[in-house]
């Protein structure tokens, strides 16, 4: 094949000098983008920490509102049980004294039940040490017998726990030593 000159496209001939003008300009625009990426990774890890920071308080909120319902559904059955505890106080101290009619005697088993159910346990025993987190003193006993010292004698009224909290504790007598 043979070369002619009227062949060639005037635009596509590059002059000396220009060629490195086009690599400049392409060095540029490529520094361009590579700005433009690192401006956008940048962005991204923004959303990316936002969104996580967010997930995060939703769970944490999640678990206090869970945490808070517990607390107010135990406040809840507390106060049932402070409310209840006086009725439930006389029925028993009558059926000690014999004084109680059959019907009273089941509903004092109900009561019981219930308060079984909602986790209240009865406080307070004859013979253990004496506690002032769950042990009101109310008078002392006399009492030779040095293992005996500072042990509930007597039981005045029961103490009940909640959940392992003193909602109310058990009024007692204790021994002693002289």
């Amino acid at each position: 094949m043979e070369w002619r000159g009227d062949d060639i496209d005037e635009e596509s001939v590059v002059e000396p000098g220009e060629e490195e003008a086009g690599d400049e300009r392409a060095e540029a625009r490529v520094k361009k983008l590579r700005e433009e990426i690192e401006r956008l990774r940048k962005e991204k890890q923004e959303y990316m920490d936002g969104w996580q920071r967010a997930k995060a308080d939703y769970v944490n909120a999640l678990r206090r509102f869970e945490e808070e319902k517990k607390a107010e559904r135990g406040r809840g059955v507390e106060k049932a049980a402070e409310t209840l505890l006086p009725a439930f106080d006389a029925l028993e101290r009558a059926k000690e004294h014999g004084e109680i009619p059959a019907g009273f005697e089941a509903i004092a088993k109900q009561l019981a039940s219930a308060f079984k159910e909602l986790g209240l346990e009865p406080v307070g025993a004859v013979g253990e040490p004496f506690d002032p987190a769950i042990h009101e003193a109310y008078g002392q006993d006399s009492t030779d017998d040095a293992g005996q010292d500072d042990t509930v004698s007597a039981i005045l009224e029961k103490g009940y726990r909640l959940g392992g909290r003193t909602i109310r504790p058990a009024k007692v007598r204790i021994y002693r030593t002289d």
